[in-house]
């Protein structure tokens, strides 16, 4: 049931000197527990609208785009793209719908409900290179919230499954390699608001866990559980829009920590069984040793992330990513440390205040910082094995021409090109979108 008093002004919590539509991005793998926020929404607002595409078709270039408001359906159609797939959609018909309706209705808001398999942080990049007749989108309309629901009935088995897209026969399209188990993670971890919806079928303490565990794997966002009979359509809307938490600088997950970023909460004690743990270091891991725990080490997590480096590889800064039982290893470019002075200004400001906080007269701003989420885990005994990693005096004492020498079994998974010290315009590796597949484990 849905009450719907209050009702939620338009443009809610947008000042009065910004004329611009309010954008909210609606994600969530489970399409009925998201349509649901969606459809309160609406009731809560007359004058929102919601636009939603169905992607069934893709794999023969056909979208099916839907926009309503809480009367009905406004428009019905079916795009044929010239290539099938998520970022042609995203350029080719959300951008310039989402700019079509702001300009034809300005004083509407508008809500963007996502397909089960997009991750919101590709709309964002969307938003922030693409332009929409010569103009970024944001001229016309301004982000709010980046919202992900997640279903409390189902959350926990999503989490823990290792099925891939494609065997589900739900990919994006051909080259869509994604666990189930990844998409879920990267929707609550970008998300700036989580509603966790419904119960779980174990019951109430079992809900409270899985409230624990979104705010350990996502704690920079807020939370809005709706786990009632009755759903306060105003209640929500007021929690759910118009907030302007959305901060488009803010980093995505694998480089939160290098960018000086909140990367996760050490919580080692258990609540509701839920713990966090969070291993900073600033020696590096003897590759050997590291890859022969990998398995043990995320026996027992749901999600692990972070960045590290390794002895045999010291200039590369190595991503960490751990979900549905499967790590990713790869490359997020290189240390300052092993950067050139002139490159130096292509990383962000950020980047290099952070390193600067924490620079190290030895190491400059190499270091590990891996967080560690699961129920149940022994922190101890993880950080032991961890500290086992890391090399010992006498083997610090052998210094890099040493370590480079060493038994890798990552050789060659993470290439990096060549810095230029004469150019100060080629493109180095210091960019925080570098491709992080660079070996799965």
């Amino acid at each position: 049931m849905m009450s719907t008093s209050p009702l939620a002004p338009a443009n809610a919590g947008v000042p009065a000197s910004d004329a611009r539509p309010s954008l909210t991005v609606l994600s969530g793998f489970w399409p009925s527990a998201t349509y649901a926020v969606a459809r309160s929404l609406l009731a809560a607002d007359p004058s929102l609208l919601l636009i939603r595409h169905d992607l069934a078709g893709l794999g023969t270039g056909t979208v099916h785009r839907i926009v309503r408001d809480s009367e009905g359906v406004l428009e019905d159609e079916r795009i044929t793209l010239a290539h099938g797939c998520v970022s042609c959609t995203l350029r080719e018909d959300v951008l310039p719908t989402l700019a079509r309706l702001a300009r034809a209705h300005p004083r509407r808001d508008l809500m963007l409900m996502l397909p089960e398999v997009v991750e919101p942080e590709a709309v964002a990049a969307v938003c922030a290179h693409c332009l929409v007749d010569g103009a970024p989108i944001t001229d016309l309309l301004h982000v709010d919230s980046y919202v992900t629901v997640v279903d409390a009935e189902h959350l926990l088995d999503g989490l823990a499954s290792t099925d891939d897209l494609k065997t589900l026969g739900i990919h994006a399209a051909d080259n869509d390699d994604r666990g189930l188990a990844d998409v879920i993670v990267r929707q609550i971890e970008y998300a700036d608001t989580l509603v966790l919806w419904g119960q779980s079928r174990e019951g109430a303490y079992d809900t409270s866990r899985l409230s624990v565990l979104l705010e350990r794997m996502a704690p920079w966002a807020t939370q809005v559980r709706v786990d009632g009979d009755v759903v306060d359509a105003g209640a929500l809307a007021r929690q759910l829009r118009g907030t302007r938490r959305h901060r488009p600088e803010t980093p995505g997950v694998l480089t939160r920590g290098l960018e000086g970023y909140n990367l996760g909460a050490h919580e080692p004690h258990p609540d509701c069984g839920v713990v966090s743990v969070v291993f900073r270091a600033r020696r590096p891991f003897h590759p050997r040793r590291l890859h022969d725990v990998l398995e043990e080490v995320n026996a027992e997590v749901i999600r692990s992330r972070g960045h590290l480096w390794l002895a045999s590889q010291p200039d590369t800064v190595i991503a960490w990513d751990f979900a549905g039982g499967g790590l990713s290893l790869g490359s997020l470019g290189r240390w300052l440390a092993a950067l050139p002075d002139p490159h130096w200004n292509e990383a962000s400001d950020h980047r290099r205040l952070a390193a600067a906080l924490d620079w190290d007269p030895y190491y400059g701003d190499r270091h590990q910082h891996l967080v560690f989420i699961g129920l149940d885990l022994d922190p101890a005994g993880l950080h032991r094995t961890l500290v086992g990693c890391l090399l010992t005096d006498a083997e610090l004492a052998g210094g890099e021409d040493t370590w480079r020498g060493y038994d890798d079994p990552f050789t060659d998974c993470f290439p990096l090109a060549d810095p230029d010290p004469n150019n100060t315009d080629t493109d180095t590796d210091t960019d925080t979108d570098t491709d992080t597949e660079g070996k799965q484990v």
